[in-house]
């Protein structure tokens, strides 16, 4: 063995020891690694059995205890308002009876004295269970004060103030009052040492109110159609906003995010509604609507919900003022307190609502002071917007008989130019003609169109008229909506589930004045015939279909109008219309016309005929050349 191999074989003995010596050190150190895991492991488990039972001697406790008990305050005053009874209160004046409940110093249910809904129950605007009010604002958390019980401090019939204390000292105070003979409610929220709770940087607070609105009315369609959530800035005069009436799409419900200051919001039924006012204005606001299917069992008609910032000046004494309106939407009422709460009443765009708010109104209210009947103060209006507009229907009678006796005349230019090319030289000597005996080709046109925003303000003035409600006239128990004769009890698509007496009679009305106003006309113009039969058949129908879910005031109005309109064709055909000496005045008219000087409009439109005359003969030359 020499030494190499020696050497070789001594330093493989040394690695196998030291291996040997490491390995066993290696091994010691596991071993204690996994015995302190095994201690760990059997801690774990003795203290998740520990927690275990713990948790399921808690679960079964908190199944004997009441469920207050499972949500804890910090502050230990809140804490017991949380805990504490709901009582409740009344306001009650000779139009309302409002019931508050300590539950978040709220109202709770509204009944409004006087009205009654349409199957003649009490009404009540606002249901106990159906809404919520409450504060929202930041303490050392965040809370609704819709959750605590306030303590009552004073209670009557006429005044509520209602506390959630925070400390001996700091609390939040709800004070209600209601005046006689009012439908509005002032509220105020005092702040008493809440500056010890309420960071100076959070001097701010939500107001998160949530409604649901009933039904009231008998027609689910027209309800829906004047029901909706407005609103309306500081300064604004003229209108407010809204989420929008009812149209196709609004099941997904309506939602608006307002990023300006609001002064008002209202929760919009067709006839009464729910306003919150703040008079130092909200921030912004959040406001969102949502209707009912009409199959709700609970008859309730749309969800409204508005959350609306409110911020003031920090202090030691703060209040913040507000004002609550639950009543009717009828315009003087509702204009008597100068908030302008009127303009939430549909009243059309601006000439209409000016012809209804200037005119319309009034002489309804005027009526309305001596007469109690309203079908006959309907009657009463419509002769006198019939009368006012006479003379413009005479015009546009005379000048629908003046075309009559034209017309063997025209027919004999028409038979002159048959070929379309001719277009234009007919209408030349059409003009021409008319020209001469002065006859204007919109003389008929004209006054009938100045009478539209008069037909207008009336389409949206019965519907919106509070007046209306529940009112009766001969077979109609409530002119504000659909009288019925016969129901259903089953739907027809587009008529509805019922017969309007009145629908009938104005299509049958509409019908004859139609035929009366058509009877001495004769025309051969096939385009002419096919206006006629529509007029004289297809708007009977229509009309049929549509009048018979509007309101039966409107209805009513419509068969006025349509009965004296053909009382007004006879007396002016009997009267004023004598076609020998129309004849006779449109042949002198003719003969002065002949002499008479063409005017610049006139010179103008011809020589704008002869241009465009001119460029069809270069075209057809063109033509002719290729």
């Amino acid at each position: 063995m020499n030494k190499n191999t020696v050497i070789g074989i001594t330093l493989i003995g040394l690695l196998l020891i030291g291996f040997s010596v490491f390995n066993s050190r290696v091994a010691r150190e596991r071993a204690e690694e996994l015995r302190v895991r095994d201690s760990v492991a059997a801690a774990n488990a003795l203290l998740y059995a520990e927690q275990h039972a713990v948790e399921t001697m808690d679960t079964a406790a908190a199944l004997q205890e009441p469920a207050s008990y499972q949500s804890t305050y910090a502050n230990p005053f809140l804490e017991q308002a949380y805990n504490g009874s709901e009582e409740f209160h009344f306001l009650e004046n000779n139009k309302l009876r409002i019931k508050y409940t300590t539950k978040g110093g709220q109202p709770a249910d509204v009944l409004i004295k006087d009205y009654y809904t349409s199957d003649s129950t009490n009404l009540y605007l606002m249901k106990d269970g159906y809404s919520s009010f409450g504060l929202q604002l930041y303490t050392n958390q965040y809370i609704n004060t819709g959750d605590f019980v306030y303590e009552t401090v004073v209670s009557n019939d006429s005044a509520l103030v209602m506390r959630l204390y925070f400390s001996d000292t700091a609390f939040i105070e709800h004070s209600y009052f209601l005046p006689h003979d009012s439908y509005m409610v002032d509220f105020d929220v005092h702040m008493v040492n809440m500056d010890r709770h309420i960071p100076r940087n959070a001097s701010q607070f939500d107001i998160v109110w949530n409604m649901d609105v009933p039904r009231l009315e008998r027609g689910y369609k027209n309800e829906q159609m004047y029901s909706t959530v407005d609103y309306k800035y500081p300064g604004e005069v003229k209108s407010v906003e809204n989420l929008g009436k009812m149209r196709s799409g609004r099941s997904a419900g309506q939602h608006k995010e307002v990023t300006t200051r609001i002064e008002w919001l209202a929760f919009q039924q067709q006839y009464f509604s729910a306003i919150l006012r703040a008079e130092q204005n909200f921030e912004s606001g959040n406001l969102s609507m949502k209707f009912y299917p009409e199959t709700d069992p609970e008859r309730r008609l749309m969800a409204c919900a508005a959350s609306t910032l409110v911020q003031y000046d920090a202090g030691a004494d703060v209040t913040v003022p507000f004002q609550f309106y639950f009543g009717p939407n009828h315009f003087r009422t509702l204009k008597s307190y100068d908030y302008g709460f009127e303009k939430i009443v549909p009243l059309g765009g601006w000439l209409v609502r000016w012809i209804n708010r200037g005119i319309i109104i009034p002489v309804f209210d005027l009526f309305g002071r001596f007469i109690s009947n309203y079908g006959v103060i309907i009657l009463l209006l419509t002769l006198l917007i019939k009368l006012v507009i006479s003379p413009l229907t005479l015009k546009s009678y005379m000048s629908s008989a003046k075309m009559n006796v034209l017309r063997p005349e025209i027919d004999k230019i028409n038979a002159k130019y048959p070929r379309q090319e001719d277009a234009l030289k007919k209408q030349q000597e059409t003009m021409e003609l008319y020209r001469k005996a002065g006859v204007s080709m919109f003389g008929g046109c004209l006054p009938m169109l100045l009478q539209f925003p008069v037909l207008f303000a009336m389409f949206r003035f019965f519907p919106a008229s509070f007046e209306l409600r529940q009112k009766g006239f001969l077979w109609a128990d409530d002119l504000s909506t659909y009288d019925s004769i016969l129901d259903f009890g089953f739907n027809i698509p587009l008529y509805g589930d019922h017969v309007s007496l009145f629908a009938i009679l104005c299509a049958l009305s509409m019908y004859f004045s139609a035929r009366m106003t058509q009877g001495s006309t004769a025309d051969n113009n096939p385009q002419m015939k096919s206006m006629r039969n529509m007029t004289l058949y297809f708007m009977p129908i229509f009309m049929l279909f549509i009048c018979n879910n509007l309101s039966s005031g409107l209805t009513y109005y419509y068969l006025l109008s349509n009965l004296i309109m053909m009382l007004q064709t006879w007396v002016i055909r009997r009267f004023f219309v004598d076609e020998k000496k129309i004849m006779a005045r449109v042949q002198a008219a003719s003969v002065k016309g002949a002499a008479k000087p063409k005017s610049k409009f006139q010179q103008r439109l011809e020589a704008i005929q002869k241009a465009q005359q001119e460029a069809i003969r270069e075209q057809q030359r063109q033509q002719r050349r290729r």
